[in-house]
C-alpha cells in the first residue's frame, strides 16, 4: 500500500510542520539540487525505514561491549606493501594545467553551445560530474581534487618564476572564509532562478575562478585549506577512502588500508572553523534534501502542485538555509556538551577534556553520514543526467556529430516506471544512509575513547550525540521517501 494512502491531506499537513521542526533541529542529506523535479516515492517505506533506524540503534548497543583496545584497534591502518610515491609537484602541475585547459574547452561549449541545459556540456559537467560524481570517487580512491584542481598548475608556474605572496593568511581565520563562500555558492545552486543555464553559469564559473587565483596569487597556496570552499570539501571526503599512499622515514611509499574514515581518527579537526565547516555541510545538505519536498513547501504556505518557481521563493529559500546551519551547530553543540558534562563528572581535571576539544574532535564523525548522504539524495539525477552527459559528449557542440559512435541515443527514464527497479535504487539508497550512520556511531566512539581514555565515560558520553543520530537516521530516510515537488 503506498505510503500516502494512510494520511488525509490535512493529516499530511499537520505531519509536515511537525516534520519540519523536527529536521529544522538535526541534520540531513548533504548534497545540492540544480534543477526541478517532483515524485512521489510509492513505496511501503515505512518498513525500511524501521529497519534502518533498528540497524544504527543495534550498532550503539554493540559499541557498549567494545573494549578500550578493541576500540583502538578498529581504525587501525595496516600497511600492504611498498609503493614509489608519485612526485605531486611536478605531476600535480602537468594533471592541473590539464585541467585548466578541459575548463576554458567547457566554457567556450557554454558560452557558444546550445542554451539547453540538458545538451550543453557545461552544465552537465559541472552539476553531475564534477559536483555529483567527483566527490563519491573521493571518498572511494582518495583526493583526485588535489591533482585535477584548476589553480595550483598555473600558480606554480608564476611562482616558480618569481612570484612572492604579499600577505601571509593568518592561522586564528581558520576555515571561516571557506565556510562563508561554501554558504554563498549553496544559496546560487537552491535559490538562483536558473543555475544550469549555460551561459549563465559560465560568467559564475569564470569568475569563481578569477576570485580564488586572485587569492591564491594573494596568500599563497594556503588559501586552498582555509579559503577555496571546494578543496576543504573535496579534501574532508578524500578522509574516508581506504586506502592511500603514504610517505615512510625512510622518503619510500607505502600503501596504507583500513576501515572506511580510519585516516578521520588521525586528523580530527583541530579548530572550530575547521568543526563547523563540516556541520555546514551536513546544514547545507540538509536543507537542500528539506527544501525540495510538500513538507516544506506547505510550511511556507506553497502548494506543492502549483510550484511557482524558484523566483517567487527566493527570500524564503535564502533564510531557510542560513536558519538550518544555525539549528544545526547550536543542536549538535548541546549535545556534545550534554556529553561532557555527564563523562567528566567525578573525575579529575587532567582526564577531563574540555567542550571544545570533544566539540572539534567529534564533528569529522559526521563525515561519513554526509558522504553516504551525497550518495544517496543524487543516485538519481546522476543516472538521468549521466546519459545525457554520454550524449552531449557525443556532440558537444550539438552539431548533429556522432564523437563516440554512439548511433541512435535515447536518454531513458524507465528504471523509474517499475516497481522492482524503483525498490532496488530506493534500497541502495536506504542501503548507503545506513551504512554510512553505522560507520559514523563506531567512528564516534573510537574517537570519544581517545578523548576520555577509557570505554565507559566514552559510551556515558555518547548518549546524547547518540539519541542525536537515531533521530536523524528516521528524518534522512524519511527525506528520500519523502514526496517530492520542487
Amino acid at each position: 500500500m503506498p505510503l500516502g494512502s494512510y494520511f488525509t491531506a490535512r493529516h499530511w499537513l499537520s505531519l509536515s510542520k511537525l516534520t519540519v521542526i523536527m529536521l529544522q533541529a538535526v541534520p540531513g542529506a548533504a548534497a545540492a539540487h540544480v534543477s526541478e523535479q517532483g515524485l512521489v516515492l510509492l513505496l511501503p517505506t515505512d518498513f525500511y525505514i524501521a529497519s534502518g533506524v533498528l540497524a544504527v540503534l543495534l550498532t550503539l548497543l554493540l559499541v557498549m561491549f567494545l573494549t578500550t583496545s578493541l576500540s583502538a584497534r578498529l581504525f587501525k591502518c595496516f600497511c600492504l606493501f611498498a609503493v614509489r610515491s608519485p612526485d605531486h609537484n611536478k605531476a600535480g602541475t602537468i594533471s592541473s594545467l590539464l585541467s585548466l585547459l578541459l575548463l576554458v574547452v567547457l566554457l567556450s561549449i557554454g558560452l557558444t553551445g546550445t542554451r539547453d541545459p540538458l545538451e550543453n556540456l557545461l552544465p552537465l559537467f559541472i552539476w553531475t560530474i564534477w559536483w555529483i560524481g567527483l566527490p563519491v570517487l573521493q571518498g572511494l580512491v582518495g583526493d583526485i581534487w588535489r591533482w585535477v584542481n584548476p589553480w595550483t598548475g598555473l600558480f606554480r608556474i608564476v611562482h616558480s618564476a618569481g612570484w612572492s605572496s604579499p600577505i601571509l593568511l593568518p592561522q586564528f581565520i581558520g576555515c571561516w572564509p571557506a565556510i562563508a563562500i561554501f554558504l554563498l555558492f549553496t544559496s546560487f545552486a537552491l535559490a538562483d532562478i536558473a543555475p544550469d543555464i549555460p551561459r549563465r553559469l559560465s560568467f559564475f564559473v569564470v569568475g569563481y575562478w578569477c576570485f580564488t587565483m586572485s587569492c591564491l596569487l594573494l596568500f599563497g597556496e594556503r588559501w586552498l585549506q582555509q579559503g577555496e570552499c571546494f578543496s576543504v570539501f573535496m579534501n574532508r571526503f578524500s578522509q574516508l577512502s581506504v586506502a592511500r599512499i603514504a610517505k615512510t622515514a625512510s622518503g619510500s611509499g607505502a600503501l596504507q588500508v583500513g576501515l572506511p574514515g580510519w585516516k578521520l581518527i588521525r586528523s580530527k579537526a583541530t579548530s572550530v572553523s575547521a568543526s563547523i565547516f563540516v556541520l555546514v555541510l551536513l546544514g547545507c545538505g540538509s536543507f537542500d534534501g528539506l527544501n525540495e519536498t510538500f513538507a516544506w513547501l506547505a510550511f511556507i504556505g506553497v502548494n506543492p502542485l502549483e510550484f511557482p518557481g524558484r523566483s517567487a521563493i527566493v527570500s524564503e529559500t535564502v533564510l531557510g538555509l542560513v536558519a538550518t546551519n544555525i539549528l544545526l551547530v547550536v543542536v549538535y553543540g548541546l549535545c556534545v556538551y550534554a556529553g561532557v558534562c555527564v563523562a567528566n563528572r567525578n573525575t579529575t581535571a587532567a582526564h577531563q577534556p574540555s567542550f571544545t576539544t570533544a566539540f572539534c574532535a567529534l564533528a569529522v564523525s559526521l563525515l561519513p553520514i554526509a558522504y553516504a548522504y551525497h550518495f544517496a539524495h543524487y543516485l538519481v539525477t546522476f543516472l538521468v543526467n549521466g546519459q545525457y552527459a554520454i550524449a552531449a559528449l557525443s556532440d558537444p557542440m550539438s552539431s548533429g556529430a556522432d564523437h563516440l559512435n554512439l548511433g541512435p541515443y535515447y536518454v531513458t527514464t524507465g528504471f523509474m516506471n517499475t516497481p522492482a527497479s524503483v525498490k532496488t535504487i530506493w534500497l541502495t539508497q536506504a542501503g548507503a544512509v545506513v551504512t554510512g550512520h553505522v560507520i559514523s556511531v563506531l567512528l564516534a566512539h573510537a574517537i570519544a575513547v581517545e578523548l576520555f581514555g577509557n570505554a565507559r565515560r566514552a559510551i556515558v558520553s555518547q548518549v546524547p550525540l547518540a539519541v542525536f543520530m537515531v533521530v536523524y537516521t528516521f528524518i534522512g530516510l524519511w527525506l528520500l521517501a519523502a514526496p517530492k515537488g520542487a
